[in-house]
């Protein structure tokens, strides 16, 4: 149900200052759209829950612009990324849920390799759906399921007409485990250190060019950031700046300042109320990181299916498009990504592709307060595993998961059973056990969620690919990268 708050609510429910109030906020419903397709700017940060986003119920107050962009659009409450870096990447490009595309486990390519890719013949990718309805698209930022040396050109096989990347940590490259400071970046020139030179600030710059050089055309800019996950650095807004925690919170401000940065590129160029701006994160925090969030302490949970490691942040934006100053708790995991990408811009789904998500498209324009769904799931993480074949297959046969509704969530192990059912209304630390609840609310929820586990198969996928060559630096068959010694 979508609620539009008043301002004032609002603002101080956003986490905004007494300042803000001051603040000129529209929001007024949407105008009647314009013929163009909008384009569509999509922003994934990597590694930060929502205990560190102001609008979301931080107390850190590091994120105004992200704010501002909730503030003027909408600032959905449910919605589910995959635990892990490599299981939510693969299921936003394809509008599958892990068990499908077989990505369940981090694979970290151009480290570990064995052969292993993300095969452009076997998967899906919304760019090539927007490509093929004539969008204009680019990617900018971190990628990791293809290794750029075995592979220069796969990102436009995959539907990305240009592309201004971190390779990845190269196996046997010392330079191109930099990602922040003399990042080493793939274009079409190839790849290269930039030395003095700051990533984030590479992409973004990159991004702006794109959007000057296609301002007439739709576009799909997909900007997949490496901030803030580790290692910590410094930021250059912030040179000087120690410890673990300062530093993060200067990390977290970059990413806000990159989000500001974009935006007004936007408004700049007369795009804005063209552009369609996402803005969310791939997982929870790492670990070693705790914020307050609501009035009660949040570790990091990356990796893991609690709502620290899956509950993300997810802020649309699009003056004149998309409603103002809204809060939704619309149902939406990472697999609508895609589809809702298609139906915003017109385009098809891809044939004979199976797809797992629903597109929200209708909710992002203010069409319908709610979406079609009575669920939404995560699942995925930990390292993969070279089989006696040779192939990168899942650890288990059937990945834990979580299913959840707007109240209660149900988690499944990896033996297919229930394992624990909580109610996230009066326990968001999920800590009580419901499972044996007579109360015929919980009975129902559970009845409900045992029916959706019954529709999944019952042997997750692997991944889909033909194998690429033999490279000197493969982990052999039989063996996870964690049987090695760490690789420089």
């Amino acid at each position: 149900m979508h609620q539009r708050l008043p301002r004032r609510d609002f603002l101080k429910a956003a986490g905004f200052g007494a300042a803000a109030l001051s603040m000129q906020t529209s929001c007024a419903q949407p105008k009647p759209q314009a013929q163009r397709k909008p384009n569509i700017l999509f922003i994934l940060v990597d590694d930060l829950g929502k205990e560190w986003v102001n609008c979301c119920g931080s107390e850190w107050g590091v994120t105004p612009n992200v704010d501002k962009l909730a503030q003027g659009g909408i600032r959905f409450t449910n919605c589910y990324s995959m635990p892990q870096c490599t299981p939510t990447r693969a299921t936003l490009l394809t509008g599958q849920y892990p068990f499908r595309h077989g990505w369940i486990n981090h694979w970290d390519v151009p480290r570990w390799g064995a052969g292993c890719h993300f095969d452009p013949k076997h998967n899906a990718s919304y760019a090539k759906q927007l490509k093929d309805a004539g969008y204009a698209t680019a990617i900018a930022g971190k990628w990791q399921i293809n290794d750029f040396r075995v592979q220069p050109k796969v990102l436009n096989e995959l539907g990305f007409d240009d592309y201004c990347m971190w390779t990845g940590w190269e196996a046997d490259n010392p330079p191109s485990a930099e990602r922040y400071w003399d990042p080493y970046i793939h274009t079409k020139k190839g790849s290269k250190t930039y030395a003095g030179q700051f990533g984030e600030d590479i992409f973004t710059d990159f991004l702006i060019d794109f959007m000057k050089q296609h301002k007439d055309e739709p576009m799909l800019m997909y900007y997949p950031m490496a901030l803030p996950h580790g290692p910590l650095t410094p930021t250059p807004d912030e040179p000087n700046v120690t410890g673990k925690e300062e530093t993060h919170l200067a990390m977290v401000r970059y990413v806000d300042k990159m989000a500001g940065k974009l935006t007004q590129a936007l408004d700049d160029l007369g795009l804005r109320e063209d552009t369609i701006i996402i803005w969310t994160t791939d997982n929870g925090t790492s670990g070693g990181l705790t914020a307050r969030l609501d009035g009660r302490m949040v570790k990091g949970g990356k990796g893991r299916p609690t709502e620290n490691g899956v509950w993300e942040p997810f802020i649309v934006n699009c003056p004149g498009r998309v409603p103002a100053g809204v809060v939704s708790d619309c149902l939406t995991d990472f697999s609508d990504i895609m589809p809702t990408f298609v139906e915003l811009a017109g385009a098809e789904l891809p044939q004979g592709h199976v797809v797992d998500g629903k597109s929200i498209a209708k909710v992002i324009l203010g069409e319908e307060e709610d979406g079609s769904r009575d669920w939404i799931m995560a699942m995925g993480g930990g390292e993969g595993r070279v089989d006696e074949n040779g192939r990168v297959m899942p650890i288990y046969e059937y990945r834990d998961r979580v299913i959840r509704d707007k109240r209660y969530k149900l988690f499944i192990d990896t033996n297919r059973q229930n394992e624990k059912l909580v109610d996230l209304l009066k326990d968001p630390a999920e800590e009580v056990n419901l499972l044996d609840s007579t109360k015929p609310r919980v009975m129902a929820a559970l009845k409900k969620f045992t029916a959706v586990a019954a529709t999944f198969p019952e042997k997750d996928a692997g991944p889909r690919y033909d194998p690429n060559p033999p490279q000197p630096w493969d982990i052999p068959a039989g063996t996870m990268p964690s049987d090695l010694k760490k690789r420089k």
